[in-house]
């Protein structure tokens, strides 16, 4: 049954709305400048291991100053000292072994496998997948520190020679 209206109403009924609501008509505003919400950058990380380790307190200082000579003594002349993940690190060709001083505790990163190899001698020490942690005011042993150096560099040769 066809309807009594026909559809010429209603096509000038939206017309009338489409231009009195058109985009052309509508004012153009001026774009406003956004706030950043981002957070502010940190200070930057220290340059090397002497500006880092001269912001850390003691007792943590001399433990620090104790596992660098240790790591030192083990490498080969060529290793240098860097900054890597804004912590202390030596490298000899890639990084070999980082440290650093928390809070309430000094950490020494040498590598998952590392420390794999070394389990039963750090049972003593909180570990994690590639780190061990310390008190600030007991270094780890000498020996233990150069023997897992010898085995990261060994790694690292093993690597090379794949």
């Amino acid at each position: 049954m066809p309807s009594s209206r026909s559809p010429a109403p209603m096509l000038k009924a939206w017309t009338s709305i489409q231009r009195c609501c058109s985009l052309t008509r509508m004012k153009k505003s001026k774009p406003r400048q956004r706030k950043s919400t981002a957070k502010p950058k940190p200070a930057t990380g220290p340059k090397s291991t002497d500006a880092y380790l001269a912001r850390v307190p003691e007792p943590a200082h001399t433990t620090l100053q104790k596992v660098r000579a240790a790591i030192r003594s083990s490498l080969p002349p060529s290793a240098t000292e860097t900054i890597s993940y804004k912590i202390p690190a030596f490298r000899h060709g890639e990084v070999v072994i980082w440290f650093a001083a928390f809070a309430d505790h000094c950490s020494l990163f040498p590598t998952a496998r590392v420390i794999d190899l070394f389990k039963d001698d750090l049972k003593p020490y909180t570990l994690s997948k590639g780190t061990i942690q310390f008190p600030t005011d007991k270094p780890l042993p000498t020996s233990l520190i150069k023997k897992m150096v010898k085995a990261r560099l060994a790694e690292i040769a093993a690597k090379k020679r794949c």
